[in-house]
């Protein structure tokens, strides 16, 4: 395997766990993890709060998705071109052993009505 596409996945995970931790932290209809963080609320604010985690969440987003396009192209290019010359050099010996085998002159057939 790859190592390009083997580092690319690791990030994905990577990214994706921490997307699930910002998911967590966001205030829904019941407050959400965030409301714990008492003192990051009296600070920050809470509206601050949640627009830092609203970013996180789209920048971890777009983070993933360019990445995913990556390793798909990565991984299309390493193995694309390596079945892509197993296949055509199978055809061309088919093609080379087709053609040893095939008579180096045409082969008349006689009429079988005219033997009679």
């Amino acid at each position: 395997m790859n190592a390009a596409f083997t580092i690319l996945v690791v990030l994905i995970i990577i990214a994706a766990i921490l997307l699930i931790a910002v998911v967590l932290l966001q205030n829904g209809k019941d407050g959400g993890l965030a409301t714990n963080f008492t003192s990051a609320n009296q600070t920050l604010g809470v509206r601050q709060t949640a627009t830092i985690l609203e970013k996180a969440t789209w920048y971890l987003v777009a983070f993933i998705l360019v990445l995913s396009i990556i390793t798909v192209f990565v991984a299309r290019g390493g193995t694309q071109r390596g079945s892509n010359d197993a296949i055509s050099t199978e055809i061309v010996n088919q093609t080379e052993q087709a053609a040893d085998e095939a008579p180096a002159f045409p082969v008349s057939q006689e009429n079988p009505e005219a033997a009679n």
